[in-house]
């Protein structure tokens, strides 16, 4: 045939008969001969017919489609979320679709916004780093598609969260800077409304005030993005300056490899002269030289228990909302010193 498409009004036209039987009887409906329906079927096989599935979840007033919105693509963190989520749903009858907010509230509202006027099975969003108001998500659940929120916490909406619990694995990490011998620890973090910063960079107050040791306002570094490039200039001028750190906690661990290559640059051994931790673990990190110590999290399990969750939801609303946290993990490599023993110093 011409067309690229094959419909079943094609196959009726060819069989001459209508539309509907043709419907039926490839959902092999017992009110039709068995000759019909082997007929339709035979024909559908050798043209290859595939259902239109957006048509027929029109018809059924239902969806199979799974919205998940994530601010970016091209880390590790994102992507291993989808494939958690991709390998939960792969044996399900439910597809997605990803959509990219590019870090912007206005990109991630007008994304909402469209699906809010299709058919949805539901929404898996990781918010961007520019949204403060919640109102869009509020809407989608105002039309009755199931939410979930992953990774960035919307403090004050009511719905499904998984997410990690940032402050302890940024205390850990600063707690054992400290513990190496480090007292003049910087933090490198991003725009202070979004949970993920917000909480690594208490965990990191508390974890020096928790040793006695002061908080500097000089020693938190902000930087506009979360890019090798957005930590260059601020931490270059950091080691430039008067208050030089002996260690660096990052955010990710994006700015922890800026942190890296910025200290080297300048002649600073590594960890000798200054440590770095950085937040993610991506699977890079211990390629570097020397490798990079982290904050591990369970970003696939995130992806998977998020999904799962909202399957749940579409099969049977739920009265009480699940707010989900996994643990991190710290993982020293070679960019942190390792805590002296009695042992170590007697040697």
């Amino acid at each position: 045939m011409g067309k690229n498409r094959v419909t079943i009004k094609d196959l009726a036209q060819e069989l001459n008969v209508s539309t509907s039987t043709v419907s039926r009887a490839l959902q092999d409906n017992p009110s039709l001969k068995d000759e019909t329906k082997e007929r339709v079927k035979a024909l559908a096989k050798k043209w290859n017919y595939q259902p239109n599935t957006l048509a027929l979840d029109l018809l059924r007033q239902s969806s199979k489609i799974i919205a998940v919105i994530v601010p970016e693509i091209t880390s590790h963190f994102f992507s291993s979320t989808i494939v958690g989520i991709q390998d939960v749903m792969v044996s399900t009858e439910f597809n997605i679709m990803i959509f990219i907010s590019n870090e912007s509230y206005e990109e991630e509202a007008l994304i909402i916004e469209k699906l809010a006027k299709i058919q949805l099975a539901g929404v898996l969003v990781a918010p961007s780093s520019e949204t403060k108001n919640f109102d869009h998500f509020r809407r989608l659940q105002g039309n009755g598609i199931p939410l979930v929120i992953f990774d960035r916490d919307c403090e004050g909406l009511e719905a499904h969260k998984v997410l990690v619990d940032d402050y302890r694995g940024a205390f850990e990490a600063v707690d054992y800077l400290i513990k190496t011998g480090c007292k003049k620890i910087a933090h490198i973090t991003g725009f202070s409304h979004l949970s993920t910063n917000s909480h690594r960079l208490q965990g990191y107050i508390d974890a020096l005030k928790k040793n006695g040791l002061p908080v500097k306002k000089e020693m938190i570094i902000q930087t506009e993005g979360f890019n090798h490039e957005d930590g260059i200039v601020p931490i270059e001028t950091l080691l430039k300056s008067k208050n030089i750190p002996d260690a660096i906690f990052a955010v990710n661990d994006r700015l922890a490899v800026s942190a890296m290559r910025t200290a080297k640059k300048l002649n600073f051994k590594i960890p000798d002269d200054i440590s770095i931790i950085g937040f993610d673990d991506e699977p890079h990190s211990s390629y570097f030289t020397p490798p990079l110590s982290s904050v591990w999290q369970p970003v696939y399990s995130m992806g998977m228990l998020s999904v799962r969750i909202l399957l749940q939801e579409i099969k049977e609303e739920s009265t009480e909302f699940r707010n989900e946290i996994f643990k991190t993990e710290l993982v020293i490599r070679g960019t942190s010193r390792k805590i002296e023993t009695k042992k170590d110093f007697q040697n």
